[in-house]
């Protein structure tokens, strides 16, 4: 990630450098050119971020050998977000002295740089003196079955870099066996499996392995989970196996945090006199307060009070019970088409999401983020009648989610709306986070699904 962040700052500077000895500006630019101390505040941007780009689009996630096209493919996506990403900066700080072209030019001579490293180190890799260095000779240790289905799925993941040199049952051999094996095939690897084995023995074959200098990989898939995934942490000094059913605190998930805060104010200080205009449209259009609140289910079901525009006359909770056996909705939560509650002016604001907009406000709080499962109020979740559906809580709620870029409304039973939400959950990362916000504009420009 360093060498590619590194890489896409000279990419940077070849493409002021080309524009200094090529005067040719696009999309109606400048043909001026400035020397590049104007452009160095770039750097602090480019070198951090690209990296972040490539891990988002999956590019540090491929197999060792992957396809070139796949490394192409990958690599194109982040030639275009990266110029993306210069350009919103420059728009941000009005830097009025970036020549267009530099922007365009880095995108491609970024493409052009990343993809030569990739090519060089596959070269590299396939040769003899690089899959010398590079090949783990592996010794499987385990049942005769463990071993067997672990071989099978080493070679259908064609990880071309992991050789099995032998394989070793502990249930039936010695310890002194696997000291046998690593002398013998000089192996530089050992992979437990822990499912049917006794764990004084492994014990003791991790400890052969220390002596010997081998690096272990312990298979702990003694547990059976459904969701889970399960990774390595420390926890005072002691190895720990974390199941997780949720997100993980990583990098990706702290720049999400930082995107909700940045583009909550943003939002805020861009709509706020529009919205202050609909909070008098409210005033003067119906008897009530301008604001509705409401308490709904937050990150791990912890209350929060959440607001939006009033679209509703002010008595609507009571009359809710009225209107229970027109509900069209599966499950707990409740929907009604031209809910006879709603206020002429909210019902205009309802279609175009406008009533939404307050929640900005809890964003900043750090209560809701832009993306996310939408919150329901406490006593609808008290009201799950499969806890199952409890896990859509384990993420922090959204202004919008795949089921608002689904149809919002048009999704009737409340199961299909938690297993968009849960496919949201088991599937997120920042680039499927700004896909539905692209979706969302259209989606709330036109209306569509809204009541």
């Amino acid at each position: 990630m360093l060498v590619d962040g590194c890489l896409c700052g000279l990419s940077l500077y070849l493409a002021w450098a080309l524009r200094t000895v090529w005067h040719v500006e696009i999309f109606g630019g400048t043909r001026e050119i400035f020397p590049f101390e104007y452009y160095v505040w770039l750097l602090a941007v480019v070198v951090p971020a690209a990296p972040f780009i490539l891990r988002m689009l999956g590019f540090y996630n491929r197999p060792l050998l992957a396809s070139r096209q796949l490394t192409a493919w990958q690599l194109l996506k982040a030639s275009f977000w990266m110029p993306v990403m210069v350009a919103l900066s420059v728009w941000v700080m009005r830097d009025t002295n970036i020549a267009r072209a530099v922007v365009v030019q880095f995108g491609v001579i970024g493409f052009g740089m990343l993809y030569l490293k990739e090519e060089l180190l596959l070269q590299w890799r396939r040769s003899s003196l690089g899959q010398s260095q590079s090949k783990r000779r592996l010794v499987l240790v385990g049942t005769p079955a463990e071993t067997a289905r672990l071989r099978a799925d080493l070679l259908r993941g064609q990880h071309h870099e992991l050789a099995v040199a032998a394989t070793l049952d502990l249930n039936e051999e010695r310890i002194e066996s696997l000291v046998s094996l690593l002398h013998e095939h000089s192996a530089n690897g050992v992979i437990l499996t822990a499912k049917h084995t006794y764990f004084g023995q492994i014990e003791q074959a991790i400890e052969v392995c220390e002596r010997e200098g081998v690096e272990v990989w312990l298979l702990a898939d003694f547990f059976k989970t459904q969701v889970s995934q399960t990774t390595v942490d420390e926890f005072f000094g002691r190895p720990m196996l974390v199941f997780r059913s949720g997100p993980e605190i990583s990098w990706p998930a702290l720049i999400k945090q930082g995107i909700d805060f940045t583009g909550a104010l943003l939002l805020l200080a861009t709509l706020g006199s529009p919205m202050l205009l609909v909070a008098a449209i409210i005033r003067l259009t119906s008897p009530g307060p301008v604001l509705f609140r409401q308490q709904r289910s937050g990150l791990n079901g912890q209350p929060f009070t959440m607001l939006k525009f009033r679209s509703m006359v002010t008595d609507a909770e009571q009359l809710k019970h009225e209107l229970e056996a027109l509900n069209e909705m599966s499950g707990p939560v409740f929907k009604v088409t031209q809910d006879p509650r709603v206020t002429p002016i909210g019902r205009f604001l309802r279609r175009y999401s406008i009533d939404e907009l307050p929640q900005l406000i809890n964003v900043l709080r750090g209560e809701m983020s832009l993306v996310g499962p939408r919150p329901l109020p406490v006593d609808e979740v008290r009201r799950f009648d499969d806890f199952a559906h409890r896990r859509r809580l384990s993420v922090r709620p959204g202004l919008t989610c795949l089921w608002q870029v689904s149809g919002r409304n048009e999704v009737r039973d409340f199961r299909d709306w938690v297993r968009l939400d849960l496919e949201y959950i088991d599937n997120w990362s920042l680039w499927l986070d700004l896909k539905i916000l692209v979706r969302t504009i259209p989606a709330v420009v036109t209306g569509s699904g809204a009541k």
